[in-house]
Order: structure tokens, then C-alpha cells, then sequence
């Protein structure tokens, strides 16, 4: 468990995102973002400079934030993170709000994560060049990491090993 640099203000508790460089609340869904990303940084050696927190998108005419996505040596949107609680379970809905923000991006690997589990989802590059709306069914049927594989705790680096990119490091 990483130790996060928190403090209090007004009887609440809130965190330092370095990402956005401020103090945030600190809720459970956000503890479990920031000992993701300073995993990402600290035990895997991803350059935070390519980690973007809270990243704005349209959804249709909506503008939601993504909770983070990381970025390749060209800048290109390369994963996309969506973050629960770790008492929030990750399930069809979390991975449908996961391809909802994917359809602006159009990144290859999508990661569900809440503490104790990570999903890794990696999407085939016809299905990421698709103009139309795309459902969580259309995901499942070319995601080329087996259901049995893609289940994986973030205290293994085994997760990791499924982005080429991130293996050469």
C-alpha cells in the first residue's frame, strides 16, 4: 500500500494529486486512483509526465472526465483507466462507461481497476476504427486477453507484460 501525501482540511481529508498538481477529497474512489498511478510510477517505472488525471471527453453533447489515461512515447492516448472504489465491484457497467469514454479516445487497452482486481481489456484495431456506436457485446467477442487472463491483481507486474510498449521499458 502506498503512502499518500493527505491532510486536513475543514475536518475533511484530502490527497496531493501530483497529475493536477492540487489537493483533492480524498474519497475511496480516489485512493484507489492514486495508489494505481503511483504503482504505474513507482514499481513499473512509467514516466508520470504520460499519465493524464481526470481527462476531459465529449460524450455526445455531455463533457465527462475519464479517470486517467496514459499516454505513448508519441503522446497518442494508449490506455484508459477507469477507477471504482475497492467495495465497488467491476462489472458490465463499469466496462460500458469504460467503451462510452473509449469511443472518443480510441485507445487499444482499457483498465478496470478497484484495489483488489484489475481488468485488462485489449481491443482490436478494426473495432477501435468503427465510426458507429459500439456496445459492451461488440468489446467481448475481439478482445483478444481470454476471460481467464484478464483478471489480474495489481501487485503483480503480470498485468503489464499484456502492453508490448510497457514490457520494453
Amino acid at each position: 500500500m502506498r503512502r499518500l501525501n493527505t491532510k486536513d482540511i475543514n475536518g475533511k481529508e484530502y490527497v496531493f494529486c501530483a497529475w493536477r498538481r492540487r489537493w483533492v477529497r480524498l474519497t475511496p474512489e480516489e485512493w484507489v486512483r492514486q495508489q494505481f498511478l503511483h504503482r504505474l510510477v513507482d514499481d513499473y517505472h512509467y514516466p508520470a509526465g504520460r499519465i493524464g488525471v481526470e481527462v476531459a471527453i465529449a460524450v455526445g453533447e455531455a463533457k465527462k472526465r475519464c479517470d486517467a489515461v496514459v499516454y505513448d512515447e508519441q503522446l497518442q492516448p494508449l490506455v484508459l483507466i477507469e477507477c471504482k472504489a475497492e467495495h465497488v465491484a467491476l462489472t458490465q457497467r463499469t466496462l460500458d462507461q469504460a467503451i462510452t469514454y473509449n469511443r472518443q479516445l480510441r485507445v487499444p487497452y482499457l483498465f478496470l481497476h478497484n484495489g483488489p482486481e484489475t481488468i485488462v481489456v485489449q481491443l482490436d484495431e478494426g473495432l477501435r476504427m468503427k465510426d458507429e456506436r459500439l456496445n459492451s457485446n461488440d468489446y467481448k467477442e475481439t478482445n483478444v486477453i481470454s476471460p481467464s487472463s484478464c483478471v489480474l491483481h495489481p501487485s503483480s507486474k503480470e498485468f503489464l507484460t499484456y502492453i508490448p510498449q510497457w514490457s520494453q521499458l
